[in-house]
């Protein structure tokens, strides 16, 4: 497991939900590839309104049956092991925005253990095991 606290590089990057990548949705291909790399970890946000260099409003609001609606990607390491997947995002992105952001990280945690095992519950409702 990856170990981060501290100062860290948050990766963002601003696509289209409609954009691809050898017919997959391309914000699937870059958390593939953040994955395969060792990252920490990606996200991926669904935007519910917003424009870019096109200056073309996306929005769910309207009848337009919600098409191509904003998508960010997030991925947050060490600047290290960020700069070394950026080329990766030069191939993939041909269309968007990439930006970084310093960070600190003040908690990274996974779960441990089957997250089916029965445990003990405490007052938030967090399993203990």
């Amino acid at each position: 497991m990856t170990r981060l606290t501290g100062r860290a590089l948050r990766l963002t990057v601003y696509i289209g939900e409609d954009d691809t990548w050898h017919h997959k949705p391309l914000y699937t291909e870059i958390v593939h590839r953040a994955h395969t790399a060792g990252l920490a970890g990606a996200s991926v946000f669904r935007g519910i309104e917003g424009f870019g260099a096109s200056s073309r409003i996306h929005t769910c609001r309207l009848l337009s049956l919600s098409e191509d609606l904003p998508v960010a990607v997030v991925v947050v390491d060490t600047e290290e092991r960020v700069r070394a997947f950026l080329p990766q995002l030069d191939e993939l992105v041909t269309e968007g925005l990439v930006t970084l952001d310093d960070c600190e990280v003040i908690r990274y945690v996974g779960r441990t253990g089957n997250p089916d095992e029965v445990g003990e519950t405490d007052a938030k409702g967090k399993k203990s095991l």
